[in-house]
């Protein structure tokens, strides 16, 4: 029997196996350009979305849906003021999006290898930013496994020429740092996960 919209058997495709997965939208300037109004309009595509995580068995429990962004460095230097740096001109520096542990000293002995990690690759660590957070609509299954989330910004060595270079050595050291952390059977290790390190977009 052949389902609706769905092509024949044939071959090593069969119907059978079809299945819904989670959903994507896709917002963008053809021309590149940022603005808050593509923001919120990618938020709304998440919000409309009848499926955008694993779901749970509470329904405010999932594994939870982001978007990806260019790294919205306005917003960025504005948010860093008062932390103790200062972000240099965009294109200069990486942003790392880091899941750490809810344990003070494990995160923070975290946050050192990483520090460690980026200076051993010829970078600076300028800094740590928390990022706000609001769990209040999240089931209790979903607080249970629930990261602190801290921003790592990460200097580009003046030996580096280009942002081609620079992601390189960013996908280097994120690379290290789960080596370092989340693969090495760490307490707390499990808690350490990095949706994204780079110059050009932020998760």
């Amino acid at each position: 029997m052949r389902l609706s919209g769905l092509p024949p058997k044939q071959g090593l495709y069969d119907p059978r196996f079809e299945h819904d997965a989670c959903g994507v939208g896709f917002v963008v300037h053809m021309k590149g350009e940022r603005s808050h109004e593509i923001v919120d309009q990618a938020l709304t595509v998440l919000q409309n979305l009848d499926h955008r995580d694993a779901c749970g068995c509470e329904e405010n429990s999932g594994d939870g849906a982001g978007i990806l962004m260019q790294v919205p460095h306005a917003f960025l230097k504005d948010a860093c003021a008062g932390l103790g740096f200062e972000l240099p001109d965009s294109g200069e520096y990486g942003v790392g999006m880091i899941f750490l542990p809810d344990h003070r000293e494990q995160r923070r002995r975290f946050e050192k290898t990483i520090e460690k990690i980026i200076a051993e690759e010829g970078q600076t660590c300028l800094g740590w930013r928390k990022v706000p957070t609001d769990n209040m609509y999240l089931g209790e299954t979903a607080k249970e496994s629930e990261p602190f989330v801290r921003q790592v910004f990460i200097g580009r060595n003046a030996t580096i020429h280009d942002e081609i270079e620079f992601e390189r050595k960013l996908y280097v050291i994120r690379r290290r740092a789960e080596n370092a952390i989340r693969y090495a059977g760490l307490a707390g290790g499990d808690f350490f996960y990095v949706p994204s390190m780079s110059c050009r977009t932020l998760i």
